[in-house]
């Protein structure tokens, strides 16, 4: 009787659990006929007018769209031209004027911007193809002419429709199902959101004419694309930074949001543990001075992300657009006319009351998964405030570089310790050179914006980070008095050093503090400890002065009596790295003994505050 109840429950659990999974397994409906249906739905126009007329803000966003349809009516149609094995900036101007024009369209009924798409739509649909052996340029393509298709179906001559409707299943849907362009299909990173999204819109945009191969592409994008969003988790912090994030964040939200709409079901991937949670997770990034928290392959350089308003509405958390603030109450609009889907901010943040973006109250964040990163900082408000951003992580992850250990600094409104970005890609794969491999002997690892030589970590017996370490965030606290992040990245100077543990913070919102602890195999070990600034530097004994616009840090350090000042050339080191005018390294080295434990503690303080700082002379175990 016992096991009969127990056969029963176990029934009902199974039944009541598939119950609550239905969204996982049940069928696609591409039932619903007629256009538009991807992201804006026919007559939902009058709620973004009906915005636009009551908020200077959208009023003025609109009038940027307008503005940049206008200026794209007088250019010559788009030509298929390559550079180097990329389609890409055609394929992302094309997205944008489509996407641009049809909006323009929708919002005014002007035909000029109907006639201009369509132009372009035709001539692109005539390219020869759309270089599927680098599928991104197709997911762009592909993107942009269902946009263009979907939204003005009805107002598209017949010739036209025929032409787009064939390029986007003959160019974009049919070259992806071949198995010698769709690697991305099993991708974790920025390829499989872009590529999934673009053959996505392209199916929902020909699926009443081709339902069977629309109902396979998108069922396929729904086993795909849980790949990349699981880099996510745990905690929102995506690997490959801030500009990386903007592209395939961007499009995974494109990707969510027209199937939501179109489709009714997003199959649970909303859900992901850590997708939601990225929004705070790019709200840190942007620092006091405006610029993003960058390493690895990403710059400095930041813009206002579409997507978050998506975040935003979706959470109905509208203070995750803090950082998203500053650009939304800049007085010229036009940096975003190069956003190639800045319409959709029109159709995501349509719900969201931007006098409730709200300052946030938490100055510390932290995100472990395959990049652990911390953030910390004194002042949401303060163009001034200390900002520290700590990496911890692989060099083996998409994009990466071999920064473990390092950081960016900023003070006074100045970014003292630096990171010098990528270097173009184009300008190495012109010279036939293989710059994605992850070895340890990788030709990437020559590169000297991408070695352990130009970042702001421990170099040990001038030896490279081991590509197959790992290093998470082992302790933290987000305390005012002291916000600190603390790694052990042994394993990226495995055969180098027995141990190596490095910690970063804040002290009382005033200055900053990393402290090394390193143990030494059985030989003389030779330790450099390096930051790259763009400063000016005065070397002293044990210290040194940073100075940048009238403005001045001091550098002090505590640690063995052998410790010699320096500094080292940025330059390139081989005929095809790239410049790096007004930068420079600076730092120390010393000798070690072997099997010797040592530490080595270095302040960055602001001048104001210079005669409050010292060292902390606490170990790792005691912050």
């Amino acid at each position: 009787m016992k096991k009969d109840f127990i056969l029963i429950f176990l029934t009902f659990f199974v039944l009541g659990f598939l119950s609550c999974n239905k969204d996982n397994t049940q069928p696609i409906d591409l039932s619903k006929a007629g256009h538009p249906r991807i992201l804006l739905f026919e007559g939902e126009e009058q709620q973004i007018l009906d915005l636009i007329e009551s908020d200077e803000t959208w009023k003025k966003m609109n009038f940027t769209i307008l503005e940049k349809s206008n200026s794209i009516l007088g250019k010559p149609v788009l030509k298929r031209k390559m550079i180097g094995r990329r389609l890409l900036s055609t394929s992302s101007e094309c997205l944008r004027r489509i996407f641009f024009l049809s909006y323009s369209y929708r919002m005014t009924g002007d035909e000029r911007f109907l006639k201009k798409a369509e132009e372009e739509m035709v001539a692109v649909s005539w390219f020869s193809d759309w270089n599927p052996s680098h599928f991104l340029d197709v997911a762009e393509m592909t993107m942009g002419l269902a946009i263009g298709y979907d939204w003005l179906y009805a107002d598209l001559s017949e010739s036209a429709r025929e032409s787009i409707k064939s390029a986007i299943v003959m160019k974009g849907l049919k070259p992806s199902q071949n198995n010698s362009y769709n690697w991305f299909l099993r991708s974790e990173n920025n390829w499989n959101q872009v590529c999934n999204a673009g053959m996505t819109y392209g199916a929902l945009a020909v699926q009443e004419d081709y339902p069977d191969l629309s109902g396979e592409i998108i069922d396929r994008a729904f086993e795909s694309i849980p790949l990349p969003m699981e880099a996510y988790q745990p905690d929102g912090a995506y690997p490959e930074g801030y500009g990386y994030w903007g592209y395939g964040t961007n499009f995974n939200v494109l990707f969510l949001s027209a199937i939501e709409k179109a489709l009714g079901t997003d199959k649970g991937l909303v859900s992901t543990p850590g997708f939601l949670e990225t929004a705070d997770f790019l709200k840190h990034m942007i620092t006091p001075t405006g610029l993003s928290f960058n390493w690895s392959d990403s710059g400095t350089g930041t813009n206002l992300n579409t997507s978050m308003f998506w975040f935003a509405q979706r959470t109905k958390n509208p203070s995750v657009l803090w950082s998203e603030k500053r650009f939304l109450e800049l007085s010229d609009y036009s940096k975003f006319k190069g956003i190639r889907i800045l319409p959709a901010l029109m159709i995501w943040g349509k719900d969201i009351p931007l006098s409730n973006i709200s300052e946030p109250k938490e100055k510390f964040w932290m995100g472990q998964g395959s990049n652990p990163v911390a953030m910390m900082r004194s002042s949401w408000t303060d163009p001034k405030a200390i900002f520290m951003g700590f990496k911890a992580g692989s060099p083996s992850v998409n994009h990466g570089h071999m920064d473990i250990g390092s950081f960016v600094m900023e003070a006074d409104g100045i970014r003292w310790a630096t990171d010098l970005g990528k270097q173009n890609y184009e300008s190495l794969e012109s010279l036939g050179m293989k710059i994605f491999g992850k070895g340890q002997d990788a030709e990437r690892w020559t590169i000297f914006r991408m070695n352990t030589y130009s970042h702001n970590v421990l170099i040990v017996d001038n030896e490279q980070q081991r590509v197959d370490g790992y290093a998470k965030i082992d302790r933290y606290s987000s305390a005012d008095e002291f916000m600190f992040s603390i790694s052990d990245i042994s394993t990226v100077y495995d055969n180098q050093l027995v141990k190596a543990t490095r910690g970063v913070g804040i002290i009382d919102g005033k200055y900053t503090i990393i402290r090394d602890e390193i143990e030494t195999l059985d030989k003389v070990t030779k330790v450099r400890w390096n930051m790259v600034t763009s400063s000016q530097v005065i070397l002293g004994n044990k210290e040194a002065i940073l100075t940048d616009r009238g403005k001045t840090l001091y550098l002090k350090v505590q640690g063995p009596d052998d410790i010699i000042m320096s500094t080292w050339s940025t330059a390139p080191t081989n005929n095809y790295d790239a410049e790096n005018p007004g930068t420079i390294m600076v730092g120390f080295e010393c000798e070690l003994p072997a099997n010797t434990s040592e530490s080595f503690e270095v302040l960055l303080v602001p001048k104001p505050v210079v005669s409050e700082a010292t060292f902390s002379n606490k170990t790792l175990d005691e912050w």
